[in-house]
């Protein structure tokens, strides 16, 4: 990094997002609606800091990964925290998130710009992103189908995983195989009661603990930055950079 750019990202590394005389703080509420574990949101605002720096001193497209989204996504909504005290008096610049208008090249481009931040990340930090927070290409934008959902009234039950009832299916049919010569028709109700209910228990437990993990929490947004000159044909993005400094371009660019 330049003098110019160290001095930056330590005032962006600086910046508080968490009110301390808020009940409920930002990243809380980052974590609740995310069901992440406190660890993991922290680790995600960090990189969410990172990202921003990365859109200030880019003049090329930039575009974060899904949790970072939904940190920059939530931030939005504290508007004064946002335009005010980040963007107008920390960073003395705006930085703007705008949806993707659809179809293959809007797609092709974030893409684009998603392989290019990665590239940019390691120039800058020395190190690449990690890989829990900023998952490759292909998952960054195909697992995007999301809806918000209200917990109080439904139950969210994950996908079985095929592999893991497959394994388990076989780990109990053992226990016929052992009987298999001496059985009972009470013995073999019994196992066979006992196994379908070992495979259901196995699965939903297994398959929840990894519909929790940060590792799955993906999806298809994303933004560009359009640097500080004012570029007006960013291949369909609304708004560019202004006189107040650079513009972020495009954004959730991960579907139609």
């Amino acid at each position: 990094m330049t003098d110019k750019e160290m001095e930056l990202f330590e005032k962006i590394q600086a910046f508080e997002l968490d009110d301390n005389s808020a009940n409920f703080k930002f990243s809380e509420r980052l974590a609740r609606e995310n069901g992440w574990n406190k660890i993991y949101t922290l680790r995600v605002i960090d990189e969410y800091k990172k990202f921003i720096f990365l859109c200030c001193i880019t003049d090329s497209g930039v575009t974060p990964s899904d949790p970072v989204d939904q940190a920059w996504h939530l931030h939005l909504t504290f508007t004064k925290s946002y335009w005010i005290d980040f963007c107008q008096n920390t960073l003395s610049q705006q930085i703007h998130h705008n949806p993707t208008k659809g179809g293959t090249n809007e797609r092709e481009k974030f893409k684009s710009y998603y392989n290019s931040s990665e590239s940019l990340y390691k120039e800058k930090f020395g190190i690449y992103p990690p890989d829990d927070i900023w998952h490759n290409t292909q998952k960054r934008f195909s697992e995007i189908n999301f809806q918000r959902v209200n917990l109080h009234k439904n139950w969210v039950i994950p996908k079985p995983n095929f592999e893991l009832i497959s394994k388990t299916l076989l780990f109990s049919c053992i226990p016929f195989i052992i009987l298999q010569a001496n059985p009972t028709k009470t013995v073999l109700i019994a196992i066979l009661i006992f196994g379908v209910f070992s495979i259901i228990v196995y699965a939903v437990v297994k398959a929840s603990q990894n519909q929790s993990s940060p590792n799955d929490s993906t999806g298809g947004s994303g933004c560009s930055s359009c640097g500080t000159s004012h570029d007006t044909d960013s291949g369909g993005d609304s708004g560019c950079c202004g006189d107040s400094g650079c513009s972020g371009c495009g954004g959730c660019g991960g579907g139609d």
